[in-house]
């Protein structure tokens, strides 16, 4: 069996924080058309634009909201939250490209309701995914690395497993172990809120994105989520 877990450490920090999860089991997500996300991403790029009305960037609630949180772990200077990398992008005119159907769906998503989503594949997980605050020196390898482990720093808020970190800074670099690929058959993914205020567009985002897999990568997908009163979700039996 393996789960997700809120660790305490994590929570005594975020005692309000909710995290959305879809269990993803025997999803298709090979490439068959390398355009067919291109319309769904410009779309969400323009809805996006709501969260980034304010001409002064960091004023924007959602960057604002995210920018606070991080000011309240050790983090890596200039690490930000993945949902302001996006808007920022966008905001300057840039696009976002295709990847992979499913990172192509959430980041799609991510822009519309203005709320990081994450993914990884669940079967490279080492046991148990917790949410937790690195003691420091957790193996991590992230993607263009060329190899190199750069481990969080005592007191960052990480993703781990049993082998290692699997995201630095909460949400803001992942791994290259568990990192999704064309072949990911079963996928763990996260919509992520740190108080009640950043969740308040969860449900209905974590609802089309699980309607989005479902309808365009086929298998089964279940909704859970984890909060301080039910802080672990069983992934995988």
């Amino acid at each position: 069996m393996k789960k997700f877990i809120l660790k305490q450490d994590f929570l005594d920090i975020f005692p309000e924080a909710q995290i959305g999860v879809l269990v993803c089991r025997g999803i298709d997500n090979h490439v068959k058309d390398e355009n067919k996300y291109e319309g769904w991403l410009r779309e969400c790029e323009k809805l996006s634009a709501e969260h980034t009305a304010n001409p002064e960037f960091t004023s924007n609630p959602v960057v604002r909201g995210w920018r606070d949180a991080f000011y309240k772990f050790k983090t890596k200077k200039g690490a930000r939250c993945s949902i302001e990398a996006l808007l920022k992008r966008v905001a300057k005119g840039n696009q976002i490209g295709t990847i992979i159907p499913l990172v192509d769906i959430y980041n799609g998503i991510s822009l519309k309701y203005g709320v990081p989503i994450g993914g990884e594949d669940i079967d490279k997980f080492e046991g148990d995914m917790r949410l937790t605050i690195a003691e420091g020196g957790e193996d991590f390898v992230t993607y263009g690395s060329e190899g190199k482990s750069e481990p969080p720093a005592e007191g960052e808020v990480i993703y781990r497993d049993d082998f290692g970190a699997v995201c630095r800074c909460w949400n803001w670099r992942e791994a290259e172990r568990t990192m999704l690929t064309e072949d990911t058959v079963n996928a763990f993914m996260i919509i992520e809120a740190h108080n009640a205020e950043s969740a308040a567009n969860m449900d209905d985002a974590l609802e089309e994105l699980k309607s989005m897999i479902e309808s365009e990568l086929g298998g089964t997908v279940t909704k859970h989520l984890a909060k301080a009163d039910c802080p672990e979700v069983v992934i995988e039996e």
